[in-house]
């Protein structure tokens, strides 16, 4: 496991990358990150919001869409709604 702090791949996002939701009291904002996106940055926002798994969130919402169809419309409204990271 790599130490707190440490670097991983460009476009990698990883947990140890920002601190876990709750780590210090308080959870991360809900901002897209420029670094680690695939499409537009959801899945790592969410991601990266609740302390999960990049990876996880992502997998999940392409069985959401594939199956349900209604998370795509949810997915482009948070590519809306939420902001970029500057």
């Amino acid at each position: 496991m790599p130490r707190a702090g440490a670097r991983s791949k460009p476009g990698v996002c990883t947990r140890a990358a920002a601190p876990r939701a709750g780590e210090d009291g308080a959870m991360n904002a809900l901002v897209r990150p420029q670094q680690g996106r695939w499409i537009a940055g959801v899945c790592a926002a969410v991601a990266n919001r609740f302390g999960w798994n990049v990876t996880l969130v992502r997998i999940l919402t392409v069985a959401a869409v594939l199956f349900f169809g209604l998370s795509l419309w949810i997915y482009v409204l948070l590519w809306l709604l939420v902001p970029s990271e500057r």
